[in-house]
């Protein structure tokens, strides 16, 4: 009989009511959730939530998650009833300030498990009707306001934050967020936090600045990891707080080209009379203020100056010219998605690698009930490995001996890069009528997803037996690669090898001879269907995929923020290219996190082989990021070399199903001719499903977008006025400006 009783309960379970979508959205919101909380909470996937409050294309939950769903949602929605819209004759005036006790609305939520800064985002939203979710508004500078009761400042009559902005933090160590931009307003210093909270800040100097963010301001970020840290909070100083502090507003020249302010500035002996210290780094536009750990505790702040140039506008545009409030916003988003920010993108993509995978972890105790740090398995490790010579750039120790002017030719130096290739076009794709590029979303993440890469020092190894499945560097002779004849699955298929990029060179010239190849450039001429045979190698039997945790967490970031502004990851091909027409108007901060979040991607792998930057450094000798373990050119090589592989595998499948060849590639870009001015115009979609295995319209890493369209006799003029018939169109397809002549730098 219970059985029956389970099967009724879970019959009408399956049929719970739930709202519509606007409001589920505005209930988890009203409640300062994101999406990965409820994910979690229902064993679910964060997209699987997202679909539940689509307004495109809603899914609705189904079996035991939908009684969950439901239940949450109904508790939800006894907090926080719907608002009802007072008629705008009869509507009173919003007063400037708020002063006095909390209404009981206010006293409810704070007594809930909900941080001080979401109680207060949740009380707001229950007083505004929510913004409409199709396009999302910055958040409003809040307005000053005071409480008796603690520092904390709340917005008068602010707007529900708009999407994408993260609330305070579940921690109640960190229930203010991780970050804070400092600015001085009528002579009172306010930290802007994420989600529109607003602090007074009582400190009067640097040092004391610092005493309170440790001690009074609720600032910082969980770790990523069981093994890690948590992350330090960050405090932006705007250029009103920097006079307020004692600093400039700007660096000359002298102290730009150092990085730093000079060791004798009157806030650095303030800090030194305080006890605390400065990183090597000194005070630049990202300084860490910190003590020595006692412990497990630490003492740490990390400082950033938009005004010294902290914040690259390559990178995050705009964004140092915010208001305190957006400015708050965008890092914030980017803070709660990524990490807080650690200095440069590129910095930041590095140490999420680390901070997902740290060096040690806690042993289990021993026979005193001790424990002790030990090796943290998966990870790099606290001890820096040197390369294989091949693996080594020009001017490292490795190679200190050879003559001073000697260049290394391919089969001495690793040389796995993205493409910089370019042909003529045929007679037949100029009477076409169209030059179009598509672009890889995030074409590098997506090498770098299940890769499996060295942890260890390379083991030297001769005539070794090719292992695709063996991380390392090879040389081999892959000039016999005959592209006009190739396995594609499992047929063989003749193309025009002429109009096909070599996959094994950078500038798509066919090899002469042996040359050093990472493991997945290898392993594609194989599945092309020819034999190698390496004559040495140096390989890394301890290996693992150590790059999938920071990919998925820099996709998640990028698909999450994406999908705010309108970008969604399962429409259909014509959808998703007219919601790609122009998202970065929708919402142009969270534009800017996009940017970020890619440029964390590059920039990460890029440190992986950092130069010598200064410093006296000269050709021989050891430079600074040498000394790190996460100095490894040899994974960056291997995620180059897959990423270009991924790009050629999809243009011979292409080719092979459609007779079209690209006329230019660079980097994650490639160009093809067309009668029409859309992908779709070309890209041999069937019924709405792409060619398996080639290009496929959509927003996840690894598919491709829309990068521009120009008319073929704009190629034709520009590379008859540069006088150079192979002319990399793919750098100037997007608007079409060409400034100079391609020097391939």
């Amino acid at each position: 009989m219970s059985e029956l009783f389970d099967a009724v309960d879970a019959l009408v379970a399956s049929r719970s009511p739930l709202p519509s979508v606007e409001e589920r959205k505005r209930l988890r919101q009203a409640h300062g959730l994101t999406l990965d909380e409820v994910a979690a909470a229902l064993k679910v996937r964060r997209a699987t939530v997202s679909g539940w409050e689509s307004t495109k294309k809603p899914t609705e939950p189904r079996g035991p998650e939908r009684e969950a769903y439901a239940r949450l949602l109904r508790q939800l929605a006894e907090r926080y009833p719907a608002p009802t819209a007072a008629p705008e004759s009869t509507a009173a005036p919003v007063p400037v300030t708020f002063t006095g006790t909390p209404a009981p609305a206010e006293q409810a939520l704070s007594a809930g498990p909900a941080s001080e800064a979401a109680a207060m985002t949740a009380h707001e939203n229950t007083q505004t009707a929510p913004a409409p979710a199709a396009a999302p508004q910055a958040a409003p500078r809040p307005a000053r306001t005071t409480r008796s009761t603690s520092t904390s400042r709340r917005p008068g009559a602010k707007k529900a934050a708009p999407a994408g902005t993260p609330t305070g933090g579940t921690d109640p160590r960190f229930e203010n967020g991780p970050l804070a931009v400092v600015d001085v307003e009528d002579g009172q210093v306010l930290a802007y936090c994420p989600g529109g909270l607003v602090l007074d800040v009582p400190a009067k100097s640097i040092p004391a600045l610092v005493e309170w963010t440790l001690k009074e301001a609720l600032l910082g970020q969980p770790k990523l990891s069981g093994p890690g840290k948590d992350a330090d909070p960050l405090l932006v100083l705007t250029e009103a707080a920097l006079e307020r502090y004692g600093l400039p507003t700007a660096l000359t020249d002298e102290e730009r080209l150092a990085g730093r302010l000079p060791e004798g500035h009157k806030v650095i002996k303030q800090l030194a009379r305080a006890e605390w210290k400065l990183t090597k780094r000194g005070f630049g536009p990202w300084a860490r203020i910190y003590r020595p750990a006692q412990g497990s505790e630490r003492a740490c702040v990390q400082l950033c100056i938009p005004s010294w140039h902290a914040l690259d506008t390559r990178h995050w545009g705009e964004a140092g010219q915010l208001p305190p409030a957006e400015l708050a916003r965008v890092l914030g988003v980017y803070a709660s998605r990524v990490m807080t920010p650690r200095g440069s993108t590129a910095v930041t993509g590095l140490e999420l690698m680390t901070a997902l995978h740290p060096a040690t972890r806690a042993s289990e105790p021993d026979a005193d009930g001790k424990r002790h740090s030990e090796h943290n398995p998966g990870s790099l490790g606290k001890d820096p490995v040197d390369c294989a010579p091949c693996e080594a750039p020009d001017g490292h120790p490795l190679l200190k001996d050879l003559p001073r002017f000697h260049v290394r030719g391919p089969a001495e130096k690793l040389f796995e890069e993205a493409y910089d290739w370019a042909r003529p076009m045929t007679d037949a794709e100029c009477t076409l009528r169209h030059l179009v590029g598509i672009d890889v979303n995030m074409a590098f993440a997506a090498g770098a997803n299940g890769l499996p890469v060295g942890l260890g020092a390379p083991t030297h190894v001769t005539n070794p037996a090719f292992d695709p499945k063996l991380p390392g560097s090879w040389l081999v002779d892959l000039s016999h690669v005959d592209l006009s004849k190739v396995k594609v699955g499992k047929e063989w298929v003749e193309l025009d090898g002429s109009l096909l990029p070599s996959p094994f060179t950078p500038k798509g010239e066919r090899p002469e001879g042996p040359a050093w190849y990472a493991t997945p450039t290898v392993a594609y001429a194989v599945e092309l269907g020819y034999e190698v045979r390496p004559v040495e190698a140096w390989v890394r039997r301890e290996n693992g995929r150590y790059l999938d945790g920071w990919y998925n967490r820099l996709r998640d970031a990028y698909l999450a923020t994406m999908a705010d502004l309108g970008v969604d990851a399962d429409l259909a091909p014509a959808d998703f290219l007219a919601a790609m027409d122009g998202y970065k108007e929708r919402d142009p901060e969270l534009a800017i996190v996009v940017s970020a979040i890619k440029a964390t991607v590059k920039g990460g792998l890029g440190k992986l082989r950092e130069r010598p930057r200064g410093e006296g450094w000269r050709p021989g000798e050891p430079w600074r990021a040498l000394s790190r373990p996460t100095w490894r050119p040899d994974i960056r090589a291997a995620v180059i070399s897959r990423t270009r592989i991924n790009l050629h595998r999809k243009i011979v499948k292409h080719a092979a199903f459609t007779g079209q060849y690209p006329v230019a590639i660079l980097s994650d870009c490639v160009v093809y001719a067309a009668d029409g001015t859309s992908p779709l115009d070309f890209l041999p979609y069937r019924d709405g499903k792409p060619l398996p295995g080639g290009f496929k319209l959509g927003i996840n890493p690894g598919l491709v977008k829309h990068e521009g369209t120009q008319p073929v006799l704009w190629g034709e003029e520009v590379r008859e006025r540069f006088n150079a018939p192979e002319l990399n169109l793919a750098r100037y397809i997007k608007d079409g400006t060409v400034t100079d002549a391609d020097n391939g730098e």
